[in-house]
């Protein structure tokens, strides 16, 4: 579950909160933080979109080498 950490590092990186991202996503701030926990596996659509958000790969995302 290398992905939790990364969605956080990249989002701070990006100097987003987790609203804007939620809202990017559309769905609520609430759910977004339980991916960021871990709480809730992140479902594909919202990866691809992170993925276009960031500019980065799935694999960067996923920890992936």
């Amino acid at each position: 579950m290398n992905y939790i950490k990364n969605i956080k590092d990249l989002r701070e990186d990006n100097d987003l909160t987790q609203q804007q991202v939620a809202e990017y996503l559309g769905t609520s701030q609430t759910m977004y933080a339980r991916y960021e926990r871990g709480a809730n596996e992140l479902p594909i659509h919202h990866l691809i979109k992170l993925c276009e958000l960031y500019h980065v790969s799935s694999d960067y995302i996923l920890g992936i080498k």
